[in-house]
């Protein structure tokens, strides 16, 4: 079943509370923008009414484990990032350093999380995305920031690079990035 949100808090707070409590059968609560997914193994009757009457948790407390990424900031869009912001290079990697960031939700690549902060952030996505992001390519778009977790095309404003694997097949569990884990970028140098 999928379960439709107006927007993003919305659905931390229900995803929030059914990994908490998850009703009877359910097998998988994958995390969206604007909606959840659940995945049962029971009656989709009784699935659609337990979701009725579900009680978003409150997410202004981050609960889940911490883990801190390293981060060369030395990405091409940098300095656009700071006109676009209108401040300096030191301030856009001080913001973005000083922010505590929630793993919101996965996707476009496996192992790629959407991550939030409380931080003002909100900025375009490049007018002409690029063929290839290396792997590690740490960027910016929207009120999200993320980490490439392979090379793939983008379009994301990048800010710096990661030498952290952030996906990697062959490690349990493969993505470091889960819905609810919390990420704190560390400021690794200039490259």
């Amino acid at each position: 079943m999928l379960v439709e949100l107006d927007n993003l808090d919305q659905v931390l707070g229900y995803y929030a509370a059914l990994v908490a409590d998850p009703p009877a059968g359910v097998i998988d609560i994958v995390p969206a923008a604007r909606t959840v997914l659940v995945t049962t193994s029971g009656p989709l009757g009784a699935l659609s009414q337990a979701l009725r009457v579900v009680t978003p948790a409150d997410t202004t407390q981050a609960a889940g484990d911490l883990i801190e990424i390293p981060v060369t900031y030395d990405g091409a869009d940098l300095d656009d990032v700071a006109r676009l912001l209108d401040c300096s290079v030191s301030e856009v990697i001080a913001r973005h350093t000083g922010d505590e960031w929630t793993v919101a939700f996965c996707g476009f690549a496996p192992g790629f999380g959407y991550l939030t902060s409380s931080g003002e952030w909100d900025l375009p996505r490049r007018e002409s995305p690029r063929t290839k992001v290396p792997v590690g390519a740490v960027g910016l778009a929207g009120e999200f920031s993320g980490v490439y977790p392979r090379e793939s095309p983008g379009g994301w404003q990048l800010i710096g690079r990661t030498a952290v694997r952030i996906f990697d097949q062959d490690r349990e569990p493969a993505a470091l990035f889960h819905p609810g884990r919390r990420v704190r970028f560390v400021d690794a140098g200039r490259g």
